[in-house]
């Protein structure tokens, strides 16, 4: 169980963890612009969704290439 459902937060987007929380150092340049700008736009569906409870937002993974 993840630390922001613990704490009952009410959306959740995962990210690469908290080392790295908008960001992957093992991509390239280009594919980590991609992948955050995925990011973005997955928290923005989550912000902009009613929720009645914590809500996990998982973000689709791209293929890597």
């Amino acid at each position: 169980m993840s630390i922001a459902l613990r704490v009952g937060a009410p959306r959740i987007v995962p990210t690469r963890g908290i080392p790295y929380p908008t960001g992957d150092p093992s991509l390239t340049s280009a594919q980590e612009l991609a992948w955050r700008r995925r990011l973005v736009e997955q928290a923005l569906r989550a912000v902009s969704t009613a929720v009645t409870e914590p809500t996990v937002f998982e973000l689709e993974e791209a293929t890597h290439g």
